[in-house]
């Protein structure tokens, strides 16, 4: 079965670049869809890198397009109350008809994030425990069944409604490349959506994450090798990495050098990026969620031709 390939909406260089309207990224959703994408996806931050607030955003995607599925690449869901985002996620699979992945991570540890965190009055030396207990939550008011909770949050025969579209709720992928990242893809979740590193770490962390799968009692086919890249493509192998490196180093506002190591980047021509993205594929990689370094037209368009050249 070919990889399929998603698309990672421009919020935060839209907000950073002073051009916050969300109709343009609206019609890049559309393009997308257009050119036989299958999924469009949002990231997530509150204020340390500021960026539309994906559900809502989503929910206008949804509204734009029939086919496409709706993901969060990724969001943090250690600053939000369970309950109000069970209802959120609820009534977006309702509008999209079923088609939201929850994408979900535990954030980076520096400075700016930490201070997110302190903003959102959740601990964040805690946002593992609050990750996975959250996502119970959600999942077990997903069911359309009372639910009671006595842990960080308190719920007495809640019945959240509307249920999803997708029974049990939206599948959640879990980033995170670290061993303990790798093996709670492998117990707790639907997919393991990590943004690097090169192909060949990332096919031994997937090995990894198989391993934790069949150690919990699970089924290696239940979980989705995804992989989330950052490109950017000219025939000009200077102006390319140029580019790469100023959007890193506007994007993060740390040193591209440092941010590649754990960052899986490709700038370059189109026929090394289909080789590049090859790698994946011939690793296990079956999702690739692809991010653009700039010229976003330009680039739907270039890896909308360039799927041919993907292996199969």
């Amino acid at each position: 079965m070919p990889a399929q390939i998603g698309y990672l909406l421009p919020t935060r260089e839209s907000v950073m670049e002073g051009r916050p309207q969300a109709e343009p990224l609206l019609k890049l959703a559309e393009r997308a869809e257009q050119l036989n994408y299958e999924s469009v996806w949002v990231g997530d931050s509150l204020l340390a890198r500021p960026r539309h607030e994906p559900i809502t955003l989503l929910a206008g995607v949804a509204g734009r397009t029939k086919r496409v599925k709706l993901g969060t690449a990724v969001l943090l869901p250690a600053l939000r109350n369970p309950v109000l985002l069970a209802h959120q996620v609820a009534t977006l699979d309702q509008v999209s008809a079923g088609r939201v992945i929850l994408g979900v991570g535990i954030a980076s540890d520096v400075p700016n994030i930490r201070a997110e965190f302190r903003a959102a009055g959740v601990p964040f030396e805690k946002r593992v425990g609050t990750l996975l207990e959250g996502m119970r939550l959600c999942k077990a008011l997903w069911s359309g069944k009372p639910v009671d909770w006595d842990g960080r949050w308190h719920v007495e025969k809640g019945v959240l409604g509307p249920e999803p579209h997708q029974p049990g709720g939206p599948p959640i992928w879990a980033g995170g490349s670290v061993p303990a990242a790798l093996e709670r893809a492998g117990k707790y979740f639907d997919g393991w959506f990590p943004n690097g590193p090169e192909s060949n770490i990332w096919g031994a962390h997937w090995r990894e994450v198989q391993a934790a799968t069949r150690g919990a009692g699970r089924k290696v086919e239940d979980v989705m090798p995804a992989v989330y890249l950052t490109l950017a493509v000219d025939d000009n192998v200077t102006t390319a990495t140029n580019r790469m490196d100023n959007f890193l180093q506007t994007y993060y506002g740390r040193r591209p050098d440092v941010l590649k190591k754990t960052q899986a980047c490709y700038a370059g021509p189109a026929g090394g990026a289909a080789q590049w993205l090859n790698g994946y594929i011939e690793q296990g990689a079956r999702y690739l969620v692809l991010r653009f370094a700039g010229e976003h037209e330009k680039q739907l368009e270039i890896f909308a031709r360039l799927r041919e050249q993907l292996s199969r």
